[in-house]
C-alpha cells in the first residue's frame, strides 16, 4: 500500500479497509450538453467537448468484504465463477460458451426470469494506444462513466427487444455488465467501481455519443469527495465483477460508475491487462 494511501472504513465502527491512491478521470461540469462523436465530426467541430478532471482518489480494496457486496445495494458484486472458454479472443468460443455463461451467472445472482446477452468487448492494454488507433485492440476505459442513463437504458431495451420491449418494460429490467480478466489476474490497470449509495444524482453528467445514424447517451461523473471507490485486488480469471449499469427499479442501486486506473502498487514488468465485459439485460417477472 502506498505510504500516502488513504484508508476507508466500510461502515462506521468497523475495521478500515486497505486502499491505494490513484488518479481517476472525472468529468468537469459543463453549461452545455456533453458529447463525443464516434466518427469524424463535422467541419470545425471538436470530436468531444468533454474536459477530463483528474483527481487523486482513495480506492479501497473490496476483497475483504466481497461477501457483503450486492448489486442492489452497492451496485456491484464479486462472484467466483470459472469459465469453460479457453480463448476469449476466439469469437466462436466466446459466443458459444461465454454468452450463455454470462446469462446464467446474472440469472443466478439476480433471480431474473430471463437474461439476454447482447454484446461483449475484449480489451488488451497496449502502451501508447487509444481506442481510436486503427487495428489495435480496445483499451481500458480511463474516464469514469456509466454505460447507460435513465433515458438510454429503456431505449436499449426497445432497440434490442423489438415488439416485446414495452411488455418487458412494464416490469422490472436491469442492464448488468459481467467483467472478468482473461489470461491472467488484473494487476495492471484494474477496475475501480463506486458504491452507488455514495453517488449524488448531480454527480451524473449525461453525455451524448453521436453516431452517424443515431445518438446514444452515457453518464460521465463529476468528482465529489463524498464518493466511495473500490477495487478488487488480484482479480482472477475465475472471478467476475457484476456492475449495475441501469435499473428500472428506483428503490435499488441503479448506476455503478466505474473506470480503469493505474494502480501505483502494480509491480514493474506486470503483463498488460486483458479483459472481457459481457453486456446483459435482466428481465424480472
Amino acid at each position: 500500500m502506498s505510504p500516502h494511501a488513504a484508508v476507508l472504513s466500510r461502515e462506521p465502527g468497523l475495521p478500515p479497509l486497505p486502499s491505494v491512491e490513484a488518479p481517476l478521470g472525472f468529468t468537469k461540469r459543463l453549461a452545455e450538453t456533453a458529447y463525443t462523436y464516434a466518427y469524424d465530426p463535422p467541419a470545425g467541430a471538436p470530436r468531444t467537448n468533454i474536459v477530463q478532471d483528474e483527481r487523486l482518489t482513495p480506492i479501497a480494496d473490496a476483497r475483504p468484504i466481497a461477501g457483503e457486496l450486492s448489486l442492489d445495494v452497492q451496485g456491484f458484486a464479486l462472484v467466483r465463477r470459472p469459465t469453460a472458454v479457453r480463448d476469449f479472443w476466439d469469437e466462436a468460443q466466446t459466443l458459444a460458451l461465454g454468452h450463455p455463461e454470462a446469462a446464467e451467472l446474472v440469472r443466478q445472482v439476480t433471480g431474473a426470469s430471463r437474461v439476454v446477452v447482447y454484446d461483449h468487448t475484449l480489451r488488451r492494454r497496449m502502451a501508447g494506444t487509444d481506442d481510436r488507433t486503427a487495428g489495435a485492440p480496445r483499451q481500458p476505459a480511463t474516464r469514469v462513466h456509466v454505460d447507460q442513463t435513465v433515458r438510454s437504458g429503456p431505449q436499449r431495451v426497445r432497440d434490442l427487444m423489438g415488439d416485446q420491449a414495452e411488455a418487458l418494460l412494464a416490469r422490472r429490467a436491469a442492464i448488468i455488465n459481467v467483467w472478468r480478466p482473461i489470461a491472467r489476474p488484473a494487476r495492471d490497470w484494474p477496475l475501480a467501481v463506486a458504491d452507488a449509495r455514495s453517488i449524488a444524482p448531480d454527480d451524473l453528467i449525461p453525455s451524448e455519443l453521436r453516431f452517424q445514424h443515431r445518438t446514444g447517451e452515457i453518464y460521465g461523473v463529476a468528482h465529489n469527495p463524498a464518493q466511495r471507490w473500490f477495487y478488487v485486488s488480484e482479480l482472477r480469471p475465475d472471478e467476475a465483477l457484476l456492475l449495475k449499469c441501469w435499473d428500472s427499479d428506483a428503490s435499488v442501486a441503479r448506476f455503478a460508475p466505474h473506470t480503469a486506473f493505474q494502480d501505483p502498487t502494480t509491480p514493474p514488468g506486470t503483463p498488460p491487462r486483458e479483459s472481457i465485459e459481457f453486456r446483459t439485460i435482466a428481465f424480472f417477472d
